[in-house]
């Protein structure tokens, strides 16, 4: 068997993150999910985005 499995990459994901989140955040991110067919991961990865840049903005 073959070391690398799965499609190849430029950015692959290798860290891995648990977060505990009450009933309403998990409700918030179904129906962002469900609204833009992202799955949470990505929907996860847009947020942090989205602050970074907020963050970014603010410093300067």
């Amino acid at each position: 068997m073959s070391p690398r499995t799965g499609r190849p990459t430029d950015d692959p994901k290798r860290n891995q993150y648990k977060i505990r989140l009450s009933d309403g955040e998990v409700e918030m991110l179904d129906y962002c999910c469900k609204v833009t067919g992202l799955t949470k991961a990505e929907v996860i990865r847009r947020g942090i985005k989205k602050v970074y840049e907020e963050a970014q903005k603010s410093e300067k």
